[in-house]
């Protein structure tokens, strides 16, 4: 709890000046939209040291992009890119000490955006807070092999509903989850893999995307809609679209039968990173894969080089969050202006 955090509060029409202030308890009446109504939304980063001993963000316009999508579904005020990393860039200048050495880690952000306007009316917030704080991280999962996860398909609960908003990346999205992941952890599993309403098709881990590969070289995922559109996700449909031709690229609807006699499958975000995965069960059909397969490991070479600098950024993805002139560019691509 040694740490800062930025915020910026969006009242009678406009957005204040951001403030860095002690990590802390935020003032809000027991009134207010997000706890009501759960008006809120919350986006996942990282500050990392590279190989270079410089820190730098991954594609944070997309985040920002995120966030804004997810306010225009629910009819919260729009937040410039501008304002969503200068505040990220506040909170990381801020913590800087806490950024962990090359290899150890990264520096966990956490943008928060919600009405926190108090009024008991079925209707937008009057006032809304948007704050990031941040805390160091190492691994996501902790698989008990040390080589994989374990998933357990989940088929008596869905993640989202067709029309949904399980593409936006609100509060409320994530707490129906949890006691689908606590039964499958108790059963030995890591997380738990969420079909689509028909128990047809994988749609995505309940925090993470999902990606296969099959023995032909096809690397499948299923497509936006009802998933979250995963900043990862979409870094690696890029890296195996450009950067391995060898392979097919296959992005719709994936069926469960793909995935049972799948070679290799692994979850993604900015929390997993990539991780493998090494056995999935729904029960009565069980699927072991090879770990960290040959695929699988291009796949988190590249992307891990880039976002440590052990392999050249192509596409120009890294920020540095202390390069002012930088986020500006950023900023200006996330809206469309650059």
């Amino acid at each position: 709890k040694d740490s800062q955090m930025a915020r910026a509060v969006w009242a009678d029409g406009r957005w204040g000046e951001v403030e860095v202030t002690p990590y802390g308890p935020l003032p809000m009446e027991p009134g207010a939209t997000a706890l009501n109504y759960g008006q809120s939304l919350f986006e996942g980063m990282k500050a990392t040291r590279t190989s270079k001993g410089r820190v730098a963000l991954f594609r944070p316009g997309k985040n920002a992009q995120r966030m804004q999508a997810g306010g225009r579904r629910f009819l919260m005020p729009a937040l410039p890119s501008s304002l969503f990393l200068d505040t990220v860039r506040h909170c990381v200048v801020a913590n800087g000490e806490l950024i962990p050495p090359h290899g150890k880690g990264s520096l966990y952000l956490r943008p928060l955006y919600f009405g926190s306007g108090a009024g008991l009316g079925v209707a937008p917030s009057t006032e809304y807070t948007f704050v990031t704080f941040g805390s160091p991280v190492g691994g996501y999962f902790t698989p008990g092999s040390g080589r994989g996860a374990r998933m357990k398909l989940e088929l008596s609960h869905q993640r989202a509903a067709p029309k949904g908003v399980g593409y936006v990346k609100a509060a409320g999205n994530y707490a129906p989850c949890f006691a689908s992941q606590q039964k499958a952890k108790a059963e030995g599993f890591n997380d738990v893999i969420y079909a689509d309403v028909t128990a047809t098709y994988i749609e995505e881990v309940a925090a993470a995307n999902m990606f296969v590969v099959t023995k032909d070289g096809t690397v499948y995922t299923p497509d936006l809609g009802q998933i979250l559109p995963g900043v990862t996700r979409d870094s690696i449909i890029q890296i195996v679209g450009k950067l391995m031709p060898e392979l097919k690229l296959v992005v719709g609807q994936v069926p469960l039968d793909v995935l049972f006699e799948a070679e290799e499958a692994f979850c993604c975000g900015t929390a997993a990173v990539l991780t493998s995965i090494e056995h999935v069960s729904d029960g009565t059909r069980h699927r072991d894969f090879t770990p960290m397969g040959p695929v699988t490991s291009r796949i988190y070479k590249i992307l891990t080089g880039i976002q440590n600098e052990t392999h050249p950024d192509e596409f120009g993805w890294l920020v540095d969050p202390f390069d002012t002139d930088a986020l500006a560019r950023a900023a200006a691509e996330s809206d469309g202006t650059a």
